[in-house]
């Protein structure tokens, strides 16, 4: 972080339009002119025309304004970072834009018109275009309400969780990296068994305190087929009743709007024209919140021939995306989907629908091949802060326990999911929400004294049960304890939504005194048991979309295993074990660090190189982790080390960070290997940092498989294997638990034994022994185990398969240590995506850092 000494003036992505809209719109902006020379473009195939260089679309490049006199600082600074440039154009005061063949020295060109690829005044290309005036009918789409007659709730229920749309998006989750950073506090995972079910994303701002950063989407694109203003307002309240699992305030929220719409299309400018003015004009106003940014894309249609010739065309309804944005004071006040599973506790559902229960657009209609013709809707702007100010109520006194919107799959799939992710019955009744009227001003409730009044409307009854539970209308689930039930429901009707807020249902924990229910999700009407199913059996058909994905995109047999694994009624998940004598250890190590580095005595901390290559990340973090722990920590690129910028003959330590160097293109880390062994100068420098007694080195994920490949030369490393592509055949990114063993490394000192959840995030961490290496004689120092403690092999409490659940090693002399996950990701509880610790302190993997600090002395 330079600061004000940063060379960039200005950046821009390259995207749409390529060079011929980067470049421009970067100068225009500075009111601005600006000399492009071609030749100055960075080609990788020749023979391309100035209009092809000057507007493909070849992506990962960025446009920067740098001031001559910074030119040379920046200049540096890319050599350092291996970081190709080229400068290809100079900003002028003339307002003008001129690309070709061009001397870039010079201020001016007087060549002719049409001796240019372009040439032309900037606000030609830029300028304010007059408006348009269109002249647009509305399409009024008629369709027939949902029909719910004979749809039977088991075949309902089995259906809307199948749904691509509701079912686990695991698939997708699990192969991108979500913890980079270390930033990283609420990603999508929940709970002990890493369910997919968080309703937002929650980042933190620093490592060392508690303010952050809530993201949510809201999208609801089916709807618009009906009533594409209803849809747009839907996605907008969406995304603040997703956003609300975090404690934000209403007024902190910024939105980012994506528009997508088929214009010229019959009908659709005019839905466009309806929903931007209901969002932009009515709603956003009424919630006191702005749309500041976004994009569109208004061409939403493909157009093909049939193999018969005739004329083929798929038009997308008005699509708006909805990306809702807060800061946060505190990130611990976040709550998630998962289910208390001890206490005694009852679900309120918060129904900003108003009973109303419209199925059109919903999933259910989906499965029976329906749309409807009333959709769901935010009739009412100020329920919407009401629920906002509520939940915050609610949360501040601590009487919220678990939280979940209602949106896709209504409250059926709202409960499931949170009961997944507590691995914890539940037990609904919908009495309440298929009462129709109120007996006093509506004539239809159906209770009195009728003689057997639940039979003689009992097809009625069934499709209001079907609306209760399958209606997508806004709202949300709350899990409260039973006791605190009447001071939540005051907190509601003091906020003026207690009208519409009911009680649906318990939880039936292990230890309930009413045991019907334990482990099933139930559905009670009418003091009867309509639908029951075990948690495990629903959780099965939920995660049946991912594993079906995974069967055929990974190795089959690894997609089975995790199919298999998913809601097992045994399983006890995630665990933290650490024994009194290892905690007391920690203690007093942690006693000791803040004794040596006090500040009296800052000046004593050792030198740590914190080495990076081109594609290496995850280097800021372990920097901090190294200096909270009383090391300094210093940023070595090793470009420093191949100049003689640096020397690791300066250093105590030195540590190989996580990444992809030279995009493993290679094999993991041995690119980055090999720039060391085929450098004379810099294999001798490393043979000498690791050939002294008074040393220490780290390497974690990439630089785990960059040490292994300089085994050879790290004593006591021999028997090392190299890390290859996993045996699942893709990139895992979990939260997995491992064991840490006995063995001499340093950074793991008094810590075996203890059993704990880590970040993996690797490709290629099988440690594979055929290509190098002694299974017999390599010193293990972690092992990925199940949630039971055990060792093992099985994918996918094993993300990559390696022998014995292998996943650290270290040299005799405990001096050097390699692992593939990733410790300095998660030295706060507050970076966990799950742990039952005390989320303000530090985690048990922070007694690394410590650990190697003590060690030097």
């Amino acid at each position: 972080m330079q600061g004000g000494d940063n060379p960039i003036l200005a950046i821009h992505d390259v995207g749409a339009g390529g060079l011929s809209n980067a470049f421009p719109e970067l100068t225009n902006d500075a009111q601005r002119g600006a000399l492009f020379d071609l030749r100055s473009v960075p080609l990788e195939e020749s023979g391309l025309a100035p209009k092809e260089i000057w507007s493909n679309e070849s992506q990962e490049r960025y446009v920067l304004a740098i001031a001559p006199e910074s030119l040379a600082g920046f200049k540096a600074l890319c050599e350092r970072e291996r970081c190709p440039f080229a400068v290809v154009g100079v900003a002028t005061e003339e307002r003008h834009l001129v690309v070709g063949d061009v001397d870039l020295a010079q201020t001016k060109v007087e060549q002719g018109e049409g001796e240019l690829p372009v040439n032309m005044p900037m606000n030609v290309l830029l300028g304010k275009p007059p408006k348009m005036h269109r002249d647009v009918k509305t399409v009024a789409r008629q369709f027939a309400p949902v029909n719910l007659t004979g749809v039977a709730l088991q075949q309902a229920a089995i259906d809307v969780l199948a749904h691509p749309t509701v079912a686990s998006k695991r698939f997708l989750v699990t192969i991108g990296d979500r913890t980079v950073g270390a930033l990283s506090h609420r990603d999508q995972m929940v709970g002990p068994w890493q369910v997919p079910v968080a309703d937002c994303a929650v980042t933190l701002a620093d490592f060392k305190g508690f303010a952050g950063e809530v993201m949510a989407l809201g999208e609801r694109t089916p709807l618009a087929t009906v009533n594409a203003a209803a849809s747009g307002r839907m996605a907008v309240a969406e995304s603040i009743t997703n956003l609300l699992a975090a404690p934000f305030e209403l007024d902190r929220v910024k939105l980012s709007a994506n528009w997508m719409a088929a214009c010229g299309e019959p009908g659709e400018d005019a839905a466009l024209y309806a929903t931007v003015k209901a969002v932009g004009l009515e709603l956003c106003p009424a919630l006191g919140i702005s749309i500041p940014v976004g994009k569109d894309s208004l061409s939403m249609r493909t157009q093909w021939k049939d193999e018969q010739g005739a004329d083929k065309k798929v038009t997308s309804p008005v699509s708006l995306i909805v990306t809702a944005f807060a800061t946060l004071a505190d990130v611990r006040g976040t709550l998630t989907p998962q289910l208390n599973a001890v206490e005694d506790t009852s679900l309120i559902l918060i129904d900003l629908g108003r009973g109303q229960n419209r199925m059109g657009g919903s999933i259910l209609a989906q499965t029976l091949g329906q749309m409807g013709d009333v959709v769901p809707d935010l009739d009412h702007p100020q329920d919407l802060v009401n629920l906002v100010k509520a939940v915050n109520t609610l949360r501040a006194s601590g009487h919220i326990l678990a939280y979940h919107d209602r949106s896709d799959g209504g409250l059926f799939a709202a409960a499931c999911e949170m009961a997944f992710a507590g691995h914890v019955g539940v037990a609904l009744n919908v009495d309440m929400l298929v009462t129709e009227g109120d007996g006093i001003s509506d004539s239809r409730m159906d209770c009195g004294d009728a003689k057997n009044w639940a039979g003689q409307i009992s097809g009625r009854r069934d499709e209001l049960t079907l609306k209760a539970l399958f209606s997508e209308e806004l709202g949300a689930l709350l899990q409260v304890r039973t006791a605190d039930r009447t001071a939540v429901l005051q907190v509601l009707r003091d906020h003026q939504l207690s009208a519409h807020s009911h009680v649906v249902g318990k939880t039936r924990p292990a230890n309930s005194e009413i045991q019907a229910g334990v482990g099933e999700v139930q559905i009670w009407r009418d003091a009867k048991a309509i639908f029951s199913a075990s948690l495990s059996d629903l959780h099965q058909v939920w995660d049946a979309t991912s594993w079906q994905i995974c069967q055929r995109r990974d190795n089959p047999a690894c997609a089975d295993a995790e199919h298999a694994a998913a809601g097992v009624p045994s399983d006890p998940g995630l665990h933290i074990h650490m024994s009194n004598e290892a905690m007391a250890l920690i203690n007093q190590a942690q006693a000791a660090i803040e004794t040596i580095a006090a500040p009296a005595l800052l000046l004593a901390r050792p030198k740590v190189a914190v080495l990076r290559e081109q594609g290496v990340n995850s280097h800021v973090e372990m920097a901090y982790a190294f200096t909270e722990a009383g090391f300094e920590a210093f940023d070595v690129h090793m470009t420093d080390l191949q100049t003689g910028r640096a020397n690791l003959a300066d250093f105590k330590g030195v540590v190989a960070c996580g990444g992809f160097s030279y995009g493993d293109t290679l094999g993991a880390g041995i690119g980055w290997a090999r720039s060391i062994t085929f450098n004379p100068v810099l294999a001798d420098q490393f043979k000498a940092f690791f050939g002294r007694e008074d040393t220490f080195g780290l390497g974690v994920c990439n630089g785990c498989q960059m040490f292994a490949e300089l085994a050879d030369i790290i004593p006591g490393a021999q028997d090392w294997p190299r890390f290859t592509t996993n045996q699942s055949e893709r990139f895992e990114a979990r939260l997995s638990m491992v064991e840490v063993l006995e063995s001499p490394s340093l950074f793991l000192a008094d810590m075996a034994g203890s059993r704990l959840p880590i970040v993996v995030s690797h490709g290629e961490g099988y440690a594979n022994f055929k290509y190098r290496g002694n299974a017999d004689q390599a010193i293990a120092a972690m092992r990925f185990t199940d949630n039971e403690g055990v060792a093992t092999e099985a994918y996918p409490f094993n993300p990559n398969g390696s022998p014995g659940g292998l996943t650290a090693v270290t040299t005799a002399d405990g001096r050097f240590t390699a692992m593939m996950p990733h410790p300095e990701r998660v030295f706060r509880n507050v970076q966990m995506s799950w742990t039952n610790q005390d989320v303000s302190g530090f985690s048990p993997w922070m007694q690394l850092w410590r650990n190697a600090r003590k060690w030097v002395g």
